[in-house]
C-alpha cells in the first residue's frame, strides 16, 4: 500500500471553504498538478483526521510524503504565544498540520511547505511569525496586489540568496540568488532552535528554512508550485520532494 505503481503517495492538506452556502474543503490545482509532474501522486486530507482518536497517524501509514500547501488563512497567534484573534484563522487546518508535522518527524516522513506550509513549520518547531510584516516597516512589501491577473500576481519580484552549503544550494546546486514570486502578509520572526535558514530576501526576511536531522524536511515562503514545469528552481524542488518519498517508500517497505 501507498505507492500508486511506481508512484509515491503524497498527501496533501486542504483548507476549510465556503462553497456556495455550504462548509467545505478545497485544494488549489496548482499543488496537485505539481505533484503529479514530479512523478508524484496527490491525495488531498480533509481536516476529520484529527477528530477520531489514531485517524491520523493510521492513515499516515499509506502516505510517502506530505506537502503543506499555501492558504489565504493564517495561523492563529496563540500557537506562537501572541495574544489577538486572527481574522482568516483556519483552526481545524492548524489542527492537521501541526499533526501530520508532529507525525511525519517521527516517521522521517518527507514534507515540503509552501507559504503557510513554511509558517506551520516553523511554529511546529517552536518558531513565531510577524503577523503583519508590512506593519513592522523592516521589509519590502511582500504581498500580492489582488487587482492584478494571477500571472502577474505569480510573477517574480525579488530574489532570494540561498545559504552556502545549505540543504537548499546542494538541491540545486548552486548559491547564486535567484528570482522567486511573493504573496505573503506573514513572515517568519523567529526560527526556533531545530530550524536551519536556507535562504533569505535581500531586505533579510527568512525565506526557506529546513530540518537538519530529517532526511527531507524543507520549507520556502514563496510558490514553486505556480507552472511548476516552467521553472527550473521550482522542478528542482519537486522532483527532490518525489524522490525523497520514493526512497523513504522503499526504506518502510517490510
Amino acid at each position: 500500500m501507498g505507492i500508486i505503481f511506481d508512484k509515491p503517495l503524497i498527501g496533501v492538506v486542504m483548507c476549510q471553504n465556503l462553497i456556495g452556502n455550504h462548509p467545505g474543503q478545497t485544494v488549489h490545482n496548482k499543488y496537485l498538478d505539481a505533484i503529479v509532474l514530479a512523478g508524484g501522486v496527490p491525495l488531498p486530507l480533509p481536516h476529520q483526521l484529527t477528530q477520531a482518536p489514531h485517524l491520523l497517524e493510521n492513515s499516515m501509514t499509506v502516505l510517502d510524503g506530505i506537502l503543506l500547501t499555501g492558504s489565504p488563512s493564517n495561523i492563529e497567534p496563540w500557537h506562537y504565544g501572541e495574544d489577538g484573534k486572527e481574522a482568516h484563522a483556519d483552526p481545524a487546518r492548524d489542527r492537521l498540520a501541526f499533526g501530520l508535522i508532529t507525525h511525519a518527524i517521527g516517521k522521517k516522513m518527507p514534507m515540503f511547505g509552501i507559504c503557510r506550509g513554511l509558517q506551520e513549520l516553523v511554529v511546529a518547531n517552536g518558531g513565531a511569525l510577524y503577523r503583519q510584516l508590512h506593519m513592522t516597516h523592516l521589509f519590502q512589501e511582500h504581498r500580492e496586489d489582488d487587482a492584478l491577473p494571477l500571472d502577474e500576481q505569480y510573477a517574480p519580484v525579488h530574489d532570494v540568496q540561498p545559504e552556502v552549503d545549505g540543504m537548499l544550494s546542494q538541491l540545486l546546486g548552486s548559491a547564486e540568488p535567484f528570482a522567486v514570486n511573493s504573496l505573503h502578509g506573514q513572515g517568519i520572526r523567529e526560527t526556533g532552535p531545530l530550524l536551519r535558514v536556507e535562504a533569505r530576501a535581500p531586505d533579510g526576511l527568512i525565506e526557506a528554512v529546513s530540518l537538519p536531522k530529517h532526511p527531507f524536511a524543507l520549507a520556502v515562503q514563496w510558490h514553486p508550485e505556480w507552472h511548476s514545469d516552467r521553472d527550473p528552481v521550482s522542478r528542482r524542488l519537486f522532483t527532490a520532494f518525489i524522490h525523497a518519498a520514493v526512497c523513504y517508500h522503499k526504506e518502510k517497505q517490510p
